[in-house]
C-alpha cells in the first residue's frame, strides 16, 4: 500500500534513533520523510514532553564555508515562528534549532518542533479517498482549513509569506469531519524562504538531473516557476491556497501534471486557468470569480494578501464578512448575481451600485453591457474567460462606487485603501500626469545616517501613472466648489508635544495658519497644504486615482538606477533645485516667533512658504516631475512600517499602522538627508499641516 510521505515510518533513515541530541533530546523514531527532511519523535528530557524534530537532510553534504550562514538561516525562520506562534496559535511552535553529525559522517540541521498528535492534511484527504469518503463542499473546505486563513492573514499583514503552502503543511488536530472540533496547524514557515536562499546549493549537492526546488510544484505559482512573472509575497501563498481548497472539493490536485515542466505550463497558461468550473466543481459567478482573481497568472493581478482573498470568498459564498482572527473584514456586500432575461443560456447577471462603471484592474476583461450604454449589467458566460473577467470587475468595483463620469485618460475608479480589489485600470495616463513604465529597483539605502529607510531591498514595480506636480491649490478648490472634496480648516492642526501647553499648541498652529494656502490670496498655484490624508486620499479617488505606494513615489523620483537625487548624481543642495529652508524660511521663523529649523542652504530662494508648482526646473526628475524634493511633503498611500529585506512586488505598505509614510521633505525643513529620494518619514493621518501636500497616482493596464 503506497501512503504519503509524511506516514509514520518502520525504518531509521539517518540512523539516530536511541542517540540523544544536544544533551536533551532522546530520539525515539521517525513518523515523516518527504524531499528535504526526516521528522523524528523525540522526548524532551527535561521537561518529559514529547517533540518533534525535523532534520534537514538535503543540505546535509553542504560545505563547511556555507554552513554556518545555512544555521544562521535557521535560526533566524525559528525565531520568526516562535514570534508568529505567539500571535496566532494556528501557526506550529519551534523550540529550538541546532545542528548534529549522523552516523555516516554528514552534516545535519535540525529544528524542535511541539509535539502534535494528529495528521498532515494530505494523509488526511489520502485515506478518505481510499475510504470514498464523500467529497466536501466549498463551505465544509473553508471550514477546515479557515485557521489557516487567519494565521496567514495575520502574517500577511506583517508583509510576511509563507512560501510553500499545501496540504502537507496544514496539521490536522481531531476529526476532519467535525470541523467545529478540529483543530489545525500551520507547518514550515519561514522554512522555504532558508531552502530559496539555497536551492542552487541543494541542487548541485542532490548530484541528479532532477529539479529541486524550494517550493512544492504542484501548488506553486507562476513567479515561482519563472521569475519573469514577478517577485514571491503574500499573493504567492493566495495562490497556493485556492489549489488547497480545490483539491479538498475535488479530491484531486487542481494543477494537472506528471513532471515539474507540465505543472510550471498549468500553473502559467492564460488560456485555461485551474479554477473551480474549469476544473469541473459548480460554484456560482461570484465564487468562480474570486478564484479566477486569486489564480491569476500575474501577481497585480491576484489579491495581494490572504484577508483579501478570503473576505472576498466569503462575502461570495455566504454573503457575509469574514471575522478573521487576526482582525474583522469589513467588507460589505453590494452586488446580487441572478439569472438575466435575455442572456444567453447558462447565462448569469451581475447587478452592481454603479450603471456608469464597468471596468476591474484585469488583463483585458472585455465586459459584454446588456441592453444598451449603463444597464448597469453584464452578461457572465458560465465558462467563458472573458465573462468569468466581467464577474470579476464587478467584484472588483464593489468597495467604494462613485457616481461621477471618469476623468481624461481613465475609465473607473482606483483601488480602495489597502484593498487588493480594483477598478480599471486605463490604458493612459490622464492629462498632467506622467507614464513611469514598470521595473525594479533597489527602494531604501543601507546608509547608516538613518534607520528608516533601512534595509535597501528590491522592489519590482508595474507601470504606473504619477502626477508631473504636486496638487495644486487650484485644482483642489475645482473639486471642493463641486462639493467633492472638504474644504480644509483654515488652521492647522497635528499632534500636541508633551513639552508645551494646550494654549501654546493652540498658539503655534494660529501663527502657522498664514503657510496654508487654501484661503490665501495668489497661491492657485502653489500646492494644496494643510489637507489630512483622508482628504487627500479622498481627492485622488475623485479623480479616479490614488494616492501613490512608497515604492511608487521613489521609483518615480529615483528611477531603476538609485540616483542620489532626482536630478542625477551632481549635487544640488541649492536653491536653484528646490524650495527648502534658507534664508527667507529663518527670517519668517525669527519674525514670528516660530521654533526655528535647521536651514538647507544660506540663500534666499524667493518664497518664505511654498512655491508655485514647477517654479524649480534644474530639480525636475528623469520623468520630468518637478518639487519631488522640497516645496511640501507628500502623503503616499503606505501605513509607515520598517522595511523587510525580501524582494518584493508592488508592495502597498503595512494593512494597518498609526501613521502614514510621506515622502520628499518640505519648504521648512533643512535636514541634507531628505533629499535623497529614498529617505522616508512619517505624520498622522489626520494631521494638516503647511509643509504636507500630495500628488496623485493612477495604475496603467499596458496589456493588448
Amino acid at each position: 500500500m503506497v501512503t504519503p510521505d509524511d506516514m509514520a515510518l518502520s525504518s531509521d533513515p539517518l540512523g539516530i534513533a536511541g542517540t540523544v541530541l544536544a544533551d536533551k533530546y532522546r530520539i525515539e523514531k521517525a513518523v515523516g520523510e518527504g524531499g528535504f527532511a526526516v521528522v523524528y519523535r523525540a522526548e524532551h528530557l527535561i521537561w518529559k514532553q514529547p517533540v518533534a524534530i525535523k532534520c534537514f537532510r538535503i543540505l546535509s553534504s553542504a560545505p563547511e564555508a556555507q554552513r554556518q550562514d545555512l544555521l544562521d538561516g535557521f535560526i533566524q525562520e525559528g525565531k520568526l515562528m516562535t514570534s508568529l506562534s505567539s500571535k496566532t496559535a494556528a501557526i506550529v511552535q519551534a523550540r529550538d534549532v541546532g545542528t548534529f553529525t549522523a552516523p555516516n559522517g554528514d552534516w545535519v540541521p535540525y529544528m524542535v518542533l511541539e509535539w502534535l498528535d494528529g495528521k498532515s492534511l494530505d494523509l488526511v484527504l489520502w485515506e478518505e479517498r481510499q475510504a470514498h469518503l464523500p467529497l466536501r463542499s466549498l463551505a465544509d473546505a473553508m471550514a477546515l482549513i479557515e485557521p489557516a486563513a487567519s494565521a496567514l492573514d495575520v502574517v500577511h499583514g506583517m508583509n510576511i509569506a509563507h512560501r510553500d503552502i499545501k496540504p502537507a503543511n496544514f496539521f490536522v488536530i481531531g476529526d476532519a469531519r467535525q470541523p467545529g472540533v478540529t483543530q489545525l496547524k500551520l507547518l514550515d514557515f519561514g522554512i522555504a524562504k532558508v531552502m530559496a536562499e539555497h536551492a542552487q546549493l541543494a541542487t548541485s549537492l542532490a548530484q541528479t538531473t532532477a529539479t529541486i526546488t524550494a517550493f512544492t510544484p504542484n501548488y506553486g505559482s507562476p513567479e515561482q516557476f519563472s521569475r519573469t512573472h514577478g517577485a514571491t509575497g503574500p499573493w504567492t501563498d493566495v495562490f497556493a491556497m485556492a489549489l488547497v481548497l480545490l483539491e479538498i472539493m475535488r479530491g484531486v490536485a487542481a494543477l494537472e501534471g506528471d513532471d515539474y515542466l507540465q505543472l510550471a505550463i498549468a500553473a502559467r497558461d492564460e488560456t485555461r486557468r485551474p479554477t473551480p468550473r474549469a476544473l469541473g466543481v459548480q460554484v456560482s459567478d461570484t465564487v468562480e470569480a474570486v478564484f479566477h482573481k486569486a489564480l491569476a497568472v500575474a501577481p497585480r493581478d491576484r489579491y495581494r494578501t490572504m484577508g483579501e482573498f478570503w473576505g472576498d470568498l466569503h462575502l461570495a459564498a455566504f454573503d457575509t464578512p469574514w471575522a478573521s482572527v487576526g482582525g474583522a473584514m469589513t467588507r460589505q456586500p453590494s452586488f446580487t448575481v441572478q439569472i438575466g432575461p435575455g442572456a444567453p443560456a447558462g447565462a448569469a447577471t451581475v447587478a452592481f451600485a454603479n450603471p456608469t462603471t464597468t471596468g476591474g484592474m484585469l488583463s483585458d476583461p472585455h465586459p459584454t453591457t446588456k441592453g444598451g450604454g449603463g444597464s448597469g449589467k453584464i452578461a457572465v458566460g458560465i465558462l467563458g474567460a472573458a465573462a468569468v473577467a466581467s464577474v470579476i470587475a464587478v467584484l472588483a468595483i464593489r468597495s467604494r462606487m462613485k457616481d461621477e463620469g471618469p476623468a481624461p485618460g481613465t475609465s473607473s475608479e482606483a483601488l480602495p485603501a489597502g484593498s487588493a480589489i480594483a477598478a480599471a485600470a486605463p490604458t493612459t495616463c490622464a492629462d498632467g500626469m506622467v507614464m513611469i513604465p514598470g521595473g525594479s529597483f533597489f527602494e531604501g539605502s543601507d546608509d547608516a545616517d538613518s534607520k528608516l529607510w533601512q534595509p535597501a531591498h528590491r522592489v519590482t514595480l508595474s507601470t504606473f501613472c504619477i502626477d508631473l506636480t504636486e496638487v495644486t491649490v487650484a485644482a483642489y478648490k475645482k473639486c471642493s466648489d463641486k462639493g467633492r472634496c472638504k474644504r480644509p480648516e483654515p488652521d492647522p492642526s497635528y499632534p500636541k508635544s508633551d513639552k508645551v501647553t494646550a494654549e501654546e499648541h493652540a498658539q503655534s498652529q494660529k501663527k502657522l495658519a498664514p503657510l496654508c494656502n487654501f484661503y490665501a490670496e495668489g497661491r492657485d498655484q502653489h500646492p494644496i497644504n494643510c489637507v489630512s490624508w483622508s482628504q487627500a486620499d479622498n481627492f485622488c479617488r475623485k479623480r479616479r486615482g490614488r494616492l501613490p505606494s512608497e515604492a511608487e513615489w521613489e521609483f518615480a523620483a529615483r528611477g531603476s538606477d538609485g540616483r542620489k537625487f532626482p536630478w542625477g548624481e551632481a549635487a544640488g543642495i541649492d536653491e536653484k533645485h528646490m524650495n527648502a529652508c534658507g534664508a527667507e524660511c529663518a527670517r519668517w521663523q525669527t519674525d514670528n516667533d516660530v521654533a526655528t529649523t535647521p536651514k538647507m542652504y544660506d540663500a534666499d530662494d524667493g518664497f518664505v512658504g511654498t512655491a508655485p508648482v514647477g517654479s524649480f526646473p534644474a530639480g525636475k526628475s528623469k520623468h520630468g516631475l518637478s518639487d519631488m524634493v522640497g516645496n511640501v511633503w507628500e502623503w503616499t498611500n503606505d501605513w509607515f512600517s520598517v522595511y523587510g529585506k525580501d524582494e518584493v512586488a508592488n508592495p502597498t505598505g503595512a494593512s494597518a499602522g498609526d501613521k502614514k509614510a510621506i515622502r520628499g521633505g518640505g519648504f521648512n525643513g533643512g535636514d541634507p538627508l531628505w533629499v535623497n529620494p529614498a529617505y522616508r518619514y512619517h505624520q498622522v493621518p489626520t494631521a494638516s499641516v503647511p509643509g504636507i501636500g500630495f500628488r496623485c497616482a493612477m495604475s496603467l493596464d499596458t496589456k493588448p
